[in-house]
Formats: C-alpha cells, sequence, structure tokens
C-alpha cells in the first residue's frame, strides 16, 4: 500500500480543485487518505506521477474523483433497517395516492433494488417511484445494468431472509453467464441519475428520503450542508433515513425532526 502524509492529501485536494472544480475539502481525511493510499496502490504510482497525470484534466481527473468517491453496498444491508421501514414507514405511507423516494448515493443500485422489492411486496410499487443518485457515473452505469456476481447474490439472498422478504430474492432475477440479472419488472419505476449532494440543488419533493451510511464521509460542516438539501427536499412528515452510524446530532435541522427509531436512525419531518 503506498502511504501518503496528511500535508500530500490537501496539496491534492487544492490541484483538484483547481483543475476541475471538485471540492474534496469537506470529506473526512483519514476516509481520503485511505482511498487515496488504495488508488496509488492499484494504479501503481506514486503521488508525483499522480500529479502529473491528473495535470491532463479531463477523463484523467475525472478517473480519479470517480474512484475516491465510490462506495460500497449491498442489497438489504443492515436488516432490521428494512424491517422497520416495512411494518412502521409502510404504513404511514400506504394513504398518498402517490409516493416519491430519494436514495442518495446509491452506489451500484442495491438500496434502490432492495426499496423496489420492499415497495411491491407492500403493494406499493405502482403508485412508488424512486430516484436513485450518486456522484459517480461508473457506479450508476453498473446500477442501471443491474448485475450481480452470484456469490453477492447469496450474501443478499441472507440479508433479504433476514429483513422478512415475503418470498425468495430469486423472484426478482434471473441468471445469465454466470450472473444474476435484476428483473426488469423492479428497475421499471426507478430513475438512477447524477447527483452531486455537496454541490447540487433540490431537484424534487419526497415522501422517503434514504441517505446512508454517506455521511460518515463528510466534515461537519459538510454535513451540515448536505442535510440542510435533503431537509429542503423532504415534504412535511416524510422520513429520513440514515445509517447506523450517523445521526441527525448536530445537524442544524433536528429540532425539525421526531424520532421514529434512535438505533436505526429513521426520523419523521414535523415542521
Amino acid at each position: 500500500m503506498v502511504i501518503i502524509e496528511y500535508s500530500e492529501l490537501e496539496m491534492l485536494i487544492v490541484r483538484v480543485r483547481e483543475i476541475s472544480g471538485f471540492d474534496f475539502s469537506g470529506y473526512a481525511k483519514p476516509s481520503l487518505l485511505r482511498s487515496t493510499s488504495r488508488y496509488l496502490t492499484k494504479h501503481a504510482m506514486n503521488l508525483k506521477e499522480l500529479f502529473v497525470y491528473i495535470e491532463q484534466g479531463g477523463r484523467a481527473v475525472y478517473d480519479l474523483i470517480q474512484e475516491l468517491t465510490v462506495n460500497y453496498s449491498e442489497m438489504f444491508r443492515d436488516p432490521d433497517y428494512f424491517k422497520k421501514v416495512k411494518t412502521e414507514v409502510f404504513n404511514y405511507l400506504d394513504s398518498y395516492p402517490a409516493l416519491r423516494f430519494w436514495v442518495a448515493g446509491c452506489a451500484s443500485g442495491e438500496e434502490a433494488f432492495s426499496m423496489a422489492i420492499l415497495l411491491k411486496e407492500a403493494g406499493l410499487q405502482d403508485k412508488s417511484l424512486i430516484y436513485a443518485t450518486d456522484l459517480s457515473n461508473k457506479v450508476l452505469t453498473a446500477a442501471r445494468e443491474g448485475v450481480f456476481t452470484l456469490g453477492n447474490i447469496r450474501t443478499f439472498s441472507e440479508n433479504y431472509l433476514q429483513a422478512a422478504g415475503t418470498g425468495s430474492l430469486s423472484d426478482y432475477y434471473h441468471v445469465a453467464y454466470n450472473r444474476a440479472v435484476i428483473a426488469p419488472e423492479l428497475r421499471k419505476n426507478i430513475i438512477f441519475s447524477l447527483h452531486d449532494l455537496t454541490g447540487d440543488g433540490v431537484f424534487n419533493e419526497f415522501q422517503f428520503i434514504s441517505c446512508r451510511n454517506v455521511m460518515i464521509y463528510f466534515s461537519l460542516e459538510l454535513r451540515q450542508k448536505v442535510f440542510r438539501l435533503l431537509y429542503d427536499s423532504l415534504s412535511l412528515l416524510g422520513f429520513l433515513c440514515l445509517g447506523k452510524r450517523e445521526t441527525l446530532r448536530y445537524s442544524g435541522i433536528e429540532q425539525n425532526f421526531k424520532i421514529i427509531d434512535s438505533e436505526l436512525n429513521i426520523y419523521q419531518k414535523i415542521k
């Protein structure tokens, strides 16, 4: 693993911002340091060579940004969370004539597909639209394809059963060329699109926003900025869901929410 210092990372952040306009300064430094070291190791280059490489601009710096912002996910990650959404949240949303969901930081689509399955099994799919967004075009391309390894599917299937799925995960995909392909029926109500939580603005009003395991990569100041965006995007009495290691505490908007589940970080906007 190539090791770099914090001072070197700061120089890289400045140069990326100068070349591309993308600002990593609000990202958590330890996480960014690890991601940069992995990038250098993967591409067999040192920091000096990386600076020379990104001076090309265009595709070079774009590829760096894409790789440093890719996050890992899996279908029905934290099964207890999906069980709670199904029992506590969907009962409330059932009365709405139409529903808009936003999965922010959707990675390769795992959570969006999980939500689509949950909605289908709850009888809500036909009146629901899921917007799944990410900063990375690379992962969005993979999400639109909806193709996973069979090894991943085994893990996803275990999660699905623990999340109290009513059938079998195999009901929602078919196998082709030793890969699992998500069924078109499941993808029809999902819109995958590019969106930068740290720089882009409100683009719709939602009854449900999932932004799980994303805030952990941001500094407090940047988290507060993103929380304001999520708040402005959420309808009154809509639900905001965060990851297990995340919280609304110190967000600047916590007084506007009721806690539905403090352990799973599910909140409802009340003002």
